[in-house]
């Protein structure tokens, strides 16, 4: 068995299901996100998001094959943005969620030096993913910058070319970093990929703003 093939099976919660698919309709509109289900072979959840609970039901392989379903849509440029975009919602939705669970809430994180603000918030943001779902995620700092690394990637399991295109990860990264910084944004690239032979699905993450 590859370790891509270790993850089938295993489960985020029905609620980043359900606002996974809120975040599409809000960049494509509910008929587009219909029609993207359809491709992906997941009329299931057409009309049918999964519940908000913490039941871990929706599974990684959902993900993925929305993702394949996304650029036989739009191409991969067109998919890409789409996922960024989503990503940044998703974020956004997920901290009225789970933020008070983690204290991301917090406005003593507004005096702090915004080197801290990043290791926080991708802390917490790691966790959030870690206690809640089958995904593992980490966070290592070097100079100059933060690498956060997931072990365990939905993205990876159905995907006929893997590659370094997690887009909606790296959306909700950039989010996070944008919304604990009061909106200044930081370079983000994803430099591996475990579908490619990697050990992580890994993201750097520049400890500088871009502006």
């Amino acid at each position: 068995m590859t370790t891509v093939e270790a993850f089938r099976g295993l489960h985020y919660p029905n609620k980043i299901g359900r606002l996974f698919y809120l975040s599409l309709e809000e960049v494509m509109g509910v008929n587009g996100v219909k029609a993207l289900l359809r491709l992906a072979e997941l009329p299931q959840f057409i009309d049918a998001y999964p519940p908000n609970d913490l039941k871990r039901e929706y599974p990684f392989e959902a993900i993925s094959a929305t993702s394949v379903a996304l650029g036989t849509m739009y191409g991969p440029r067109g998919a890409r943005g789409l996922e960024l975009r989503a990503g940044r919602v998703a974020f956004t939705l997920g901290l009225k969620e789970f933020g008070p669970l983690l204290g991301m809430a917090d406005l003593a994180l507004k005096l702090m030096p915004v080197t801290m603000k990043l290791k926080i918030v991708l802390n917490a943001t790691a966790q959030t993913f870690d206690r809640f779902s089958d995904q593992s995620s980490t966070v290592q700092e070097e100079r100059g910058q933060f690498v956060y690394h997931i072990t365990r990637c939905s993205n990876c399991v159905t995907r006929p070319e893997p590659g370094p295109v997690f887009y909606l990860a790296r959306g909700i990264i950039e989010e996070a970093t944008a919304w604990v910084s009061g909106g200044r944004r930081f370079a983000v690239e994803q430099c591996s990929c475990i579908g490619q032979g990697a050990e992580t699905c890994a993201f750097n993450i520049g400890k500088e703003p871009l502006e």
